[in-house]
Order: C-alpha cells, then structure tokens, then sequence
C-alpha cells in the first residue's frame, strides 16, 4: 500500500504523481496534462511535464487520470463510539479519496472535548466540525432529541467550547425538524444562529420535517450560512412542490446561502435534484451525510454521491468544484494556488469511468449510473493512500448494541 512509504520514511518519501489531468484548480493552469512532485515534507516541489524520478521517489502512474484538491466531505458523521450512528473516519476518509471530513454536529459542548482527542486528533484525515447548538449533540440519536427544550441548549460552555477549538470548530449545526423540536419550531434555530454570530461563524442547518416550515428557516439564515438537505423530497420541505418556496430559495442562494446536499438516509431526491439543476438551481456544496444507517443501503461514499449528481444533469467540472474548492471556502480553508511551488500537497487522483451501477435515493427511487467517479489515490501532507469506492454489504446487527439500522430515520 502507498500509505505505508510515508509510514516507512517517517513522511520523507519524495512522492511523483505522474500524468495527471488538473481540475477544479482554477486560473491558469500550466497544461493540460502535468506531473506533481511532493517533497520529503509533504509539500510541492514542482509542477510540469516530463518530471524526472530518482531511486528514492515513488512514483504515482497518473495514466491520465485526474488530479483535483483533495475531495471534501461537508456533512458526515465521525464521533464513532461517542453517537449512536457515527462512523470510523477511515470508513469515509483517505480510502474514499476524501482528504477532509466535516462532521455535522454529532458533538454538542458536553461531548465535544471527546471527539476531539479520540477522534479529530488521532485521524489522517482534516476532521473538521459544526458543533450542535443540543449540548449532547446525536448521542442516542432521535431516540433522545438534542433539542427537548430550554434546558438542552447552553450557550455560555457552548461559546466557551468553540473559544477553546477555534481551529477545529467552523460552524454550528441545528437540526430544525419536526422530529427533533417537536412544538418548540422555529424558537432553537433562532437560538442557535444567535450563537454563531456571537462566535462569527456560520451555521449548518439541517431542513426536513415541520415545524418549522422551510420557509421560516431561510428566513432566520444570513448569506455563508449552509442549508444542508437542498434537495429533499419531504411532504412540505420539497423546493419544488411549492411556487413561493422555489422562488424564496433562488433568492437566498442568489444572496449568498448556500445549498448542500446532504444525501443521508432521508433526506436526498432524483426528481427534486434533476428539476432544480435542469432550472438552474445548482447546488453549492455535495455531501453525504454518511452514517451507520445509510452506509449500506443508500449513500455508500462520496464518489457515489458525485456521480448521482452527475446522472441528473450537473456538469462534470460543477461536479468536481462542489466537492472541493467550494466546501473548503464554506470552512475557511484557502483556495488559491492550490498547486504553487511549496504548497502542501492535499490531492485527489481519480477517473471517471463507464459503468452500469443500480443505486437509490432516500426515497426509495431507482436510477442507474452509467459514469462513476472512481478515486484511485488521495493525498495529504505525506500521507498517501490508495483509494477506491465503497462496496456496500449486507447489513448486520452493530456490536454490542444489536441495532440492525433499520430504526428512525436520521437525516
């Protein structure tokens, strides 16, 4: 395995990715076709055609494949062992060709400082978070709602929590659903965007179920806040069952909020997808909301997830931006010359390629994919691994726990 020269050198291999084709760099790019050289520190040493390798560099055979900034997760769930439906960050990470993870509030303040020293310190991975405005987060996920009532929320060691993480911390997750708030409605959404303004972040809010309506949600949000779930197709929350909410949607991401698709196990839909981006609605950011409850059955990884967005009608290289560059401005991470000289090298390898694969939505509707993103290699500051999509398999009850994951449903 690549993974282990870094391991093996103690991250000074020298590494050459060789016949490559960059996307989703933008400006200029030096051609068509390149080779990258990463140095011993993780960083690149040059960019150009017809590079030269010594004994001690391994080599990367491109074979003109493509090469983009590393691919970005928005919206996932990695407190594995500390939430009821979280996964291994390896299960969606660097094997799947995703060098950064977001995960979407399956930490609250009460629970956070155990995220972040078993998981986000120890991953390969850049684990990211929108911390929930529920101090405990997705613990026992919809079976105990983090949003009961008054006393779930705290947002005095909420606001000392993301003083204490700023570098990990990027936003804060509401999950403004009926079957999380109940009668509460509209009244922890309000509660939570005042925290990100206090702490100057932006928030992720989850859209599913009223109360409270889709509407009353747009309203609360400001232009870099995120609506994760764009492209349900939920009775009432369906953006294109409903004239008024279409139009107030168009405006809002013509304003600057932006549009995520958080596939999950509920919460994504062909038809909605394909009538959005046939008007011109497109999303700004694809995720998978990957967890335990839709890893094998409707999501799989973020490779399938681009490629669902392919099959209904978003261009490749649209495709590719709102996997990459696009999340990684939503989170703070710089975007500009990703390959310069010097630069850590966090990278992609993929092809697209001809297939005949059956796969669902969260509605249970079929679609067949005839081209799917394939990652091959994923690269991160020395760390180099092979990559591949996911393979579903048959469900089997969860250790320890015997939960089939055929319970409520998630997001």
């Amino acid at each position: 395995m690549l993974e282990h020269w870094a391991q093996e050198a103690g991250g000074r291999a020298r590494i050459l990715v060789r016949d490559v084709k960059p996307v989703a760099f933008g400006g200029s790019l030096p051609e068509a076709q390149v080779d990258i050289l990463i140095d011993e520190g993780g960083k690149i040493a040059a960019v150009g055609r017809g590079l030269k390798a010594d004994a001690e560099t391994r080599v990367i055979e491109g074979k003109n494949a493509y090469v983009s900034p590393g691919w970005v997760d928005l919206h996932a769930h990695v407190w594995h062992g500390g939430t009821d439906i979280s996964i291994r960050p390896a299960q969606a990470g660097l094997q799947r060709g995703v060098t950064t993870i977001v995960d979407a509030g399956s930490a609250g303040e009460a629970n956070f400082h155990g995220f972040r020293e078993y998981v986000i310190d120890r991953a390969p991975e850049r684990i990211l978070a929108f911390l929930n405005v529920g101090s405990i987060g997705l613990v026992a996920c919809n079976r105990v709602s983090e949003l009961i009532d008054t006393r779930s929320i705290d947002m005095d060691r909420s606001l000392a929590v993301i003083e204490a993480n700023r570098d990990v911390i990027v936003g804060i997750k509401c999950r403004a659903s009926g079957v999380i708030v109940g009668s509460w409605g509209i009244t922890p959404l309000k509660i939570a965007k005042k925290m990100a303004r206090i702490a100057g972040l932006p928030m992720m809010v989850h859209v599913g179920e009223a109360p409270p309506t889709y509407d009353e949600v747009l309203a609360v949000l400001d232009p870099g806040d995120i609506v994760t779930h764009c492209f349900n197709g939920k009775a009432g929350s369906s953006i294109t069952e409903d004239q008024h909410l279409w139009d107030l949607v168009v405006k809002c991401a013509e304003r600057g909020i932006r549009l995520d698709i958080g596939h999950g196990g509920a919460s994504f839909s062909f038809k909605v997808a394909e009538v959005a981006i046939r008007r011109g609605l497109k999303p700004f950011s694809i995720s998978t909301d990957l967890h335990l409850r839709c890893l094998d059955t409707t999501v799989w990884d973020l490779a399938t997830t681009m490629s669902k967005l392919l099959s209904v009608g978003l261009p490749f290289d649209d495709v590719v931006t709102a996997s990459t560059t696009a999340p990684m401005t939503a989170v703070g991470l710089p975007v500009a010359n990703l390959l310069a000289v010097g630069q850590n090298a966090e990278l992609t390898v993929f092809d697209l390629v001809d297939d005949d694969l059956t796969v669902t939505d969260s509605l249970g509707q079929i679609a067949h994919l005839t081209r799917m993103f394939e990652p091959r290699f994923a690269i991160r500051n020395g760390h180099v691994a092979e990559a591949s999509r996911y393979r579903p398999r048959q469900r089997a009850p969860m250790p320890r726990c015997g939960f089939d994951g055929c319970g409520a449903q998630q997001d």
